[in-house]
Formats: C-alpha cells, sequence, structure tokens
C-alpha cells in the first residue's frame, strides 16, 4: 500500500530546480505539448521602460529561435502597442493577416512557417514587462477551450520569469544603494552606470552569433555589468577620490576592489538566496575579473586571452570607453574618436579585440544611448 504514495510525478517539477531559465520554459512547453500538439513555440520578448525597446529573451525552440539578438522600439509594433492598450491579449487564428509586413520579426516568424500565435503581455504592478507569445504552425487552432488553458499556463510563465528577474534587480538595487550610501556615487555617475549597462549590451549582442550567446545571458550582461566596480565601496576615499595619480602601494589597495568585489557578491547571494539564479556566475566574473588583461598584464589573477571570462572581456571594454568619454574631476570627456583611437590602440593587449570592435561597429546606437543617458549636475 505505502508503495503507492510517491508514484505520481510532477510533471512540472523542474520548477523547483536550479536550472535556467530557458530549461524551466521548455518543461512547461513539453507539457503543453502533451495537451496541445499544433504549440511549437513559446516565447518571450522583455520590455524596457528607459529605452521603449522590446527585446528577445528565452524561447524554447529546440532547434534556435528565428528570432535572436532582436530588439525593436515598441512604438513602432503598431499590433503590440494595441494590446498595451487594451491591456488584453491578442489571438491570431491566421497570421497571413500581417502578410506583407516590413518588420523583421514578422517576417522571420512568416518563413519559419509559424501560421498563428496568441500573444499576452506581462505586467508586474501594473507596468509591461515583456510579452508571451504561443506560435503554431497550424492555422485556426486556438479554440476558446484552448485559449482558457493557455491562460492558466502563460500566467505560471511569467510568474517564473518575473520571479527571477525580480530577485536579480532586487540584488543591483541594493548593490546601487550601497554604492550610494558609500558616497561612491560622487566617482561614478547614474548615467555612467546606465550607458556602461547598454554599452556592454550592445557588445554582447554583436558578439552572440560568434559565441552562440543566449538572449538571456546578454540581458544578464546587461542586469549585471553596472556591478563591476562594487568592490570600490571598501577602498578609503583618500585613495578613491585622490585626484592625482596614485603611488604604487595605493595602487596596490586599488587593486584589491576586484576580489573585495567578488567577496561582496557571494555574500549578497547567499544573503538574498539569490546564489541559484541563472548566470550568477556572469555577475561573479563581472566583479572579480573585469580588470584582466588580454596579455595577461591585469589583475588579480593575471589571466590572458579566453581565460578571461567573456562578460568580463564586454564590461571592461564597456567600462573604459565610457570612462574615457565622461568628465571626471580630474580630466575633460574626450570625444567618441578620441576614445576608439585609445581603444583600438589597447586592443589585442589590454582590450579584448573581438569586444573593441563589436564597440566599434555600432557608433550610432553608441551615440544613441549618450543621448539618452546624459550627466547632469546632480549625476
Amino acid at each position: 500500500m505505502t508503495s503507492n504514495l510517491f508514484d505520481h510525478d510532477d510533471i512540472l517539477g523542474a520548477l523547483n530546480e536550479n536550472v535556467p531559465l530557458n530549461v524551466k520554459l521548455t518543461s512547461i512547453h513539453r507539457v503543453l505539448r502533451g495537451r496541445f500538439g499544433f504549440i511549437e513555440r513559446v516565447a518571450i520578448a522583455l520590455y524596457d521602460q528607459d529605452t521603449d525597446v522590446l527585446k528577445t529573451f528565452v524561447s524554447s525552440d529546440k532547434e534556435g529561435s528565428p528570432l535572436r539578438y532582436y530588439e525593436s522600439p515598441l512604438s513602432e509594433a503598431n499590433s503590440l502597442r494595441e494590446i498595451l492598450t487594451k491591456r488584453r491579449p491578442r489571438v491570431v487564428q491566421d497570421l497571413t493577416l500581417f502578410g506583407g509586413g516590413e518588420k523583421v520579426h514578422t517576417q522571420k516568424l512568416a518563413a519559419a512557417g509559424f501560421a498563428a500565435s496568441y500573444t499576452m503581455p506581462m505586467f508586474q504592478n501594473g507596468e509591461l514587462f515583456g510579452f508571451l507569445f504561443f506560435n503554431s504552425m497550424q492555422r485556426d487552432c486556438f479554440t476558446h477551450d484552448v485559449l482558457h488553458q493557455l491562460d492558466l499556463f502563460g500566467h505560471l510563465i511569467s510568474l517564473t520569469i518575473i520571479n527571477e528577474l525580480t530577485s536579480i534587480r532586487m540584488l543591483v538595487a541594493s548593490v546601487q544603494v550601497a554604492r550610494h550610501v558609500s558616497q561612491y556615487r560622487d566617482v561614478e555617475t547614474g548615467a555612467h552606470v546606465n550607458r556602461t549597462a547598454h554599452y556592454a549590451r550592445l557588445i554582447a549582442r554583436e558578439l552572440g552569433p560568434k559565441y552562440n550567446l543566449s538572449d538571456d545571458f546578454i540581458e544578464n550582461v546587461f542586469l549585471f555589468s553596472p556591478l563591476h566596480d562594487i568592490g570600490k565601496v571598501g577602498i578609503p576615499d583618500r585613495i578613491l577620490k585622490k585626484p592625482g595619480a596614485l603611488s604604487e602601494s595605493e595602487f596596490d589597495v586599488m587593486k584589491t576592489h576586484a576580489r573585495l568585489g567578488r567577496e561582496i557578491i557571494d555574500a549578497l547571494l547567499e544573503d538574498f538566496g539569490t546564489g541559484g539564479v541563472t548566470h550568477a556566475d556572469v555577475l561573479r566574473n563581472i566583479a572579480e575579473f573585469h580588470h584582466e588583461a588580454v596579455d595577461g598584464s591585469g589583475y588579480p589573477s593575471g589571466l590572458s586571452g579566453s581565460a578571461i571570462p567573456l562578460e568580463a572581456r564586454i564590461s571592461s571594454v564597456a567600462d573604459v570607453f565610457d570612462a574615457l568619454t565622461s568628465k571626471r574631476p580630474y580630466k575633460d570627456a574626450w570625444t567618441n574618436e578620441e576614445a576608439i583611437k585609445t581603444l583600438q590602440r589597447l586592443s589585442g593587449t589590454k582590450l579584448d579585440k573581438e569586444c573593441v570592435e563589436a564597440l566599434v561597429k555600432n557608433m550610432k546606437e553608441v551615440q544613441d544611448i549618450q543621448r539618452r543617458f546624459v550627466d547632469s549636475e546632480f549625476g
């Protein structure tokens, strides 16, 4: 009799495990396919309110998503804006309704053979968080019964995504508060943090195809890059805010911020219970290794080349570029052209060549970021 007590298998048990979001999403999709075999794809796009950009994040595609590294202003996506305006999901039983559409996402989904879709908006505290898409190769498949069940799965998926990203964002916000309390904000402004994050995402997105980076990895590089110098909260003001060059002994103290940053991150992850967050190692690596140099002359470990985690190489280039093009108490802001020449001179020795090239290749977007996040007299 007792042998039957544990015979039932939880079909969504993967949601309890410390596994990446795409694995959790694939697990949910597998259950959905068991009920509705025509649902070929489940995908999430996140919305960035600061830039009005909708960006691909994670999907259940088995052999590569038809949409990777894709972003578009929500203001230019009329059909999705209508979902937001009405605050209601949208059912498209025949995607030829959008036939001849000029948007890249419309063309790519049509080319992949998708024929119908159900789109749910995701809200958190009343604010748009993103969109959830159920796609099918069959037309007229989303009946009322199917939609009622998809609503339940949709909100489950939405809560899973929101729970993980909220944990990350709470962690990031707490670290930012620690920076401000320590008066670190006087050294690097809020605009610097935003610019660095967007530069890092731009570089990661450009390198995505070569390194087969996932969209959620790129999003985590974006979220975590601003925390690269968190270890500086433990550096004395007499060194951190010194207007002139540091002495050798002072520089030795300054260099300790890399290892200290890793220790702070480890402690925060444990205290917040977020050590199992997907890509938590991205945060650890950015904090500890962003001052490593590709020729091995950096610190704290003297790593070189590909031994330096890619996310740290990306963060380093983003940070150096913004430091050069920003005004500091001890220097005026350099022009983009001057900064690019310096990045290229350091390319292959101090800085990763591919990361530098990725940034330089996207200077129009760099300028857009600079226009959007401008330093004020208050930072």
